[in-house]
C-alpha cells in the first residue's frame, strides 16, 4: 500500500508564557500516543512522525497509508488531515530577471524618522534561505538584538557567527520535502541560499543600505529594503524542485510554529499553491495561529494571471499581494538602418562597436538538418554558423526558454540577438542577462523587425547598450502574470488585497547561484533582477515592519487596513490612514461560522471547548476593508455593514460613493470621531438596476479633507 506524508491538525495549544521543554515534550508524547492507537505500536508511531507541532500549532506530520489518514480524520478531536502539499515559489519563471529602482519605495519624512526605519521589528521570510555574506545583511549601524528574540542560527558546520545584529536568525526545515524526495544529502543541512530567491526577498523586505548596488553595471544606486533597519531572519522551507514542487506544507507549518515562538513580528511568504479550503491549506491554518499571536502575515497572490480565480493565499487574515510595474525600464533599443528605433529591454553586455551590423532572420540561418519552425525559435543546434557568424540573428519567442535561444545564437557565432515576441506574448518583455549582446522586443516591434529583415536586400541594425530609463509611463500597471480574483474559496472576500512593485526588482542575490539559475551559466552577481508576486510580497512586508515599529499595539487587521485603504502600496499614507477597519480573532471565528465551519473546527481554532456562533450572521458584514457582493439579482438590493475605528486626531468624515449602474446609499453619510480608538458603524445599501448584469467596480471613500479612506466595491449582478 502506497504511503504518503500527511498533516494531522489538532488546533492550538494553551501553553502559558513560561512554557518549558518538558511541556513541549508532553505534547510530542501525546501525538505519539494518538498515532499509536491507530498503528498499534509506539515504535511504528515514532518512526512515522516527521514533525510534532508542539509550540503554537497543535498537530503532527506523519507518513501514513491513505486508509490510516482517513480513519484518523474521523476522530472528534482532529480538526482535519491534510496531504503534505507541494508548493511553488512565486517568481514568474526561472529565467525572468527584471528590475526595480534600487532606491526603494520609501522616502524620509517625520513619520519615517519616528519609525526609525523599522529598527524594533523582526521580519522573517519563509523561502530558500539566505546568503549571509551579502552586504544587505551587514550589521553596520545596528543596535543590540531585541531581547524578545529566541531564534537560532543554522548554517553548515554550525557557523553561527554568520548571523549578526542584522541577520539575527536562520533555520531550515526539510523533513516534509524529504518525505517526498527520499533521503537527503548533507548539503541540505543548512539555511544557505543556493537559488537566490530567498536572499532577494529577505533583502527587499529588510535589507540594510548598500551604496553602489547594480546588476552587471546597470541600475546603479543605493539598495535598501522596505524596513532597512529591521532585524532579518529566514526559515528555509524551499528546496530544489521535484515535479514542480519546492516547498511542502509539513515544513511550512513547522517553520510557522517555530517562528511564532522565536518572536518574529512579520512573516513574509513568497510562495503558494492551488487555492483550497482553509482547513486543507497549511499556510492558511498556520497564518491564523500567527495572526492570533499578533504576527502579521504577508503572502504573494501567485503568478497565474491573467487567468480568473487564480489568486492563492486568499484567507482574510493574510495580506495578499499582487504585482504591479514601476516607472523605470531597462532599455536596449534596436536602431534599424532605415531610421526606425524600436524599444527593447535587456541586461546583456553591449555590442563590441557602435556601428550597424548585418541582420538575419533565424529562419534563413537554419542548419541543413533543422526545420524552419525550429530554427525561427533558435532551438539548440538549429542555426548554421556559416550563415550566422558576425551577424545579429532575429529569433522568435516560444517553446524553448529565452536564455537557451541566446545560447544557440552565441554557439553559432552570432554577434548579437534580437528576440521578438510571438502573438501570444504581446507586450511582456524581460531584461535578461543574455550570453551575447541582445534585446527583447514586444510583438508589434518584433513584427516590424521581421518585416524589415524579410523585405530589405542588405538589412542592418544596432542594439543600444542597456540603460536605466526613469519616469516611464504608464505606471504602475498590474503585471500580466499577477494572479486575479474572484476569490475561488470565499467569493465574498476580495483578493488580492493590494498590489506592490513586482516587475523589474533589484535586490541582493546569492553568490552560490548562477545569474540565471541555469546549469549552463557560471556567472554570479551580488544583486540580481527578479519579477513575480514573490517580489511584491516583501515590499509590503517592509512597509508592515515600519508600521509595527510606529504602532506596536495595532492589530494585524489594522495594519492590513491602513495599507489597503490608502492605495497601491503608498507607505507615507499608510503611516497616517486616519481610520481603519479593525478585526479581532472573534471576528475571524464569526467569519468561519458564516462560511459553514462546524463546532469541531471552530473549537480548535478558538482554543475553547465551544464557540458560540452569532445568530443570523452574514459574511457580507465581515469587517473587511473591501466590499464584495458576488450575486445581486437585477432590481434587488442588499445592505452591507462596516465599522471604522479612528486612529488619528478627532475629525468628521464624509462619504462619497462611485458605482456605475447601481443606486448606492450610505447611512449615515457623515461620521464624527471625538477621540482615538472610537468606532462608528455605517451601512451601504446597494440596489441593482433591472438592466444591469455582470461585474461592476467602484469605491466608497471616507474623507476629512486630510485623509482619504478608500474601500473598493465589487458587485456581480445577474438577471432576476
Amino acid at each position: 500500500m502506497k504511503k504518503e506524508s500527511y498533516i494531522v491538525y489538532l488546533g492550538e495549544h494553551s501553553h502559558g508564557p513560561d512554557v518549558t521543554e518538558s511541556d513541549l515534550q508532553r505534547v510530542t508524547d501525546s501525538h505519539t500516543q494518538l498515532l499509536t492507537s491507530f498503528l498499534g505500536s509506539p515504535q511504528k508511531a515514532k518512526e512515522s512522525i516527521i514533525y510534532s507541532y508542539n509550540t503554537n500549532i497543535n498537530g503532527f506530520a506523519a507518513v501514513l497509508e491513505e486508509e490510516e489518514a482517513t480513519e484518523i480524520a474521523k476522530r472528534p478531536d482532529v480538526v482535519s488531515v491534510l496531504l503534505n502539499q507541494g508548493r511553488q515559489l512565486h517568481t514568474t519563471h526561472s529565467w525572468d530577471f527584471l528590475m526595480l529602482e534600487t532606491d526603494g519605495v520609501v522616502h524620509p519624512s517625520s513619520l519615517w524618522e519616528k519609525a526609525r526605519y523599522g529598527e524594533d521589528t523582526i521580519i522573517a521570510t519563509l523561502d530558500t534561505g539566505v546568503w549571509p555574506e551579502s552586504k544587505s545583511f551587514s550589521e553596520n549601524g545596528m543596535g543590540p538584538i531585541p531581547s524578545k528574540w529566541k531564534g537560532i542560527c543554522q548554517f553548515e558546520g554550525n557557523n553561527t557567527h554568520l548571523c549578526n545584529k542584522k541577520l539575527i536568525g536562520a533555520r531550515y526545515f526539510n523533513k516534509g520535502y524529504a518525505a517526498y524526495a527520499g533521503p537527503l544529502k548533507a548539503s541540505f543541512e543548512t539555511t544557505r541560499d543556493t537559488a537566490g530567491h530567498g536572499t532577494h526577498t529577505l533583502s527587499t523586505a529588510a535589507g540594510n543600505f548598500v551604496p553602489g548596488a547594480n546588476v552587471f553595471g546597470v541600475g546603479n544606486g543605493t539598495a535598501k529594503g522596505g524596513s532597512p533597519k529591521a532585524r532579518a531572519a529566514t526559515y528555509k522551507v524551499c528546496w530544489p524542485p521535484i515535479n514542480g514542487s519546492e516547498c511542502f506544507d509539513a515544513d511550512i507549518m513547522k517553520a510557522f510554529d517555530v517562528a511564532i515562538g522565536d518572536g518574529v513580528d512579520v512573516l513574509s511568504v513568497s510562495l503558494g499553491g492551488n487555492a483550497v479550503d482553509y482547513l486543507k491549506d497549511g499556510i492558511a491554518i498556520a497564518s491564523f495561529h500567527a495572526v492570533k499571536k499578533g504576527v502579521v502575515v504577508v503572502a504573494s497572490a501567485g503568478n497565474l494571471g491573467p487567468l480568473e480565480k487564480s489568486v492563492t493565499n486568499a484567507a482574510p487574515w493574510i495580506i495578499t499581494v499582487g504585482a504591479s510595474s514601476i516607472d523605470r525600464q531597462i532599455e536596449a533599443n534596436v536602431e534599424l538602418k532605415n531610421g526606425s528605433v524600436l524599444k527593447g529591454t535587456s541586461l546583456s553586455k553591449p555590442l563590441p562597436e557602435k556601428k550597424d551590423y548585418p541582420l538575419i532572420s533565424a529562419v534563413y540561418a537554419r542548419a541543413a538538418n533543422a526545420s524552419a519552425d525550429d530554427a525561427i525559435l533558435c532551438k539548440p543546434n538549429t542555426l548554421d554558423p556559416e550563415k550566422v557568424r558576425g551577424k545579429i540573428v532575429v529569433c522568435l519567442m516560444g517553446e524553448n526558454n529565452r536564455m537557451e535561444k541566446g545560447i544557440e545564437a552565441a554557439r553559432a557565432g552570432a554577434t548579437g540577438m534580437i528576440l521578438c515576441n510571438d502573438f501570444i506574448s504581446q507586450d511582456e518583455v524581460f531584461a535578461d542577462p543574455h550570453f551575447l549582446p541582445a534585446t527583447h522586443l514586444t510583438y508589434k516591434n518584433g513584427d516590424a523587425v521581421f518585416a524589415y529583415v524579410n523585405k530589405t536586400k542588405n538589412p542592418q541594425g544596432y542594439i543600444t547598450p542597456p540603460q536605466a530609463v526613469l519616469n516611464t509611463k504608464p505606471a504602475p500597471l498590474v503585471a500580466d502574470f499577477s494572479a486575479r480574483g474572484p476569490n475561488g474559496i470565499t467569493p465574498l472576500i476580495l483578493k488580492p488585497d493590494i498590489t506592490a512593485p513586482g516587475v523589474n526588482i533589484i535586490a541582493a542575490y546569492s553568490e552560490g547561484a548562477s545569474a540565471t539559475s541555469s546549469d549552463f551559466d557560471n556567472r554570479t552577481t551580488p544583486f540580481n533582477l527578479l519579477s513575480g508576486t514573490s517580489m511584491s510580497c516583501p515590499h509590503v512586508s517592509g512597509v508592515v515592519g515600519l508600521l509595527k515599529t510606529l504602532y506596536p499595539k495595532w492589530s494585524p487587521a489594522a495594519i492590513r487596513s491602513a495599507i489597503m485603504t490608502t492605495g497601491q502600496i503608498w507607505p507615507n499614507r499608510a503611516m497616517d490612514p486616519g481610520l481603519v477597519y479593525d478585526l479581532t480573532v472573534n471576528d475571524y471565528l464569526d467569519f468561519l461560522c458564516g462560511i459553514g465551519y462546524n463546532q469541531t473546527a471552530l473549537r480548535q481554532f478558538s482554543g475553547s471547548s465551544y464557540y458560540d456562533c452569532p445568530k443570523n450572521y452574514s459574511v457580507l458584514n465581515f469587517n473587511n476593508p473591501s466590499i464584495t457582493v458576488p450575486n445581486l439579482s437585477a432590481g434587488r438590493s442588499v445592505t452591507v455593514m462596516r465599522k471604522l475605528k479612528n486612529v488619528g486626531q478627532p475629525a468628521t468624515y464624509t462619504s462619497s460613493v462611485k458605482l456605475s449602474g447601481f443606486e448606492v446609499t450610505v447611512e449615515p453619510n457623515t461620521l464624527k470621531f471625538d477621540k482615538i480608538g472610537e468606532e462608528k458603524v455605517f451601512k451601504l445599501i446597494i440596489k441593482a438596476n433591472k438592466t444591469e448584469t455582470g461585474y461592476r467596480f467602484g469605491e466608497v471613500v471616507w474623507s476629512d479633507n486630510s485623509h482619504h479612506v478608500r474601500s473598493p466595491i465589487v458587485v456581480l449582478s445577474s438577471e432576476e
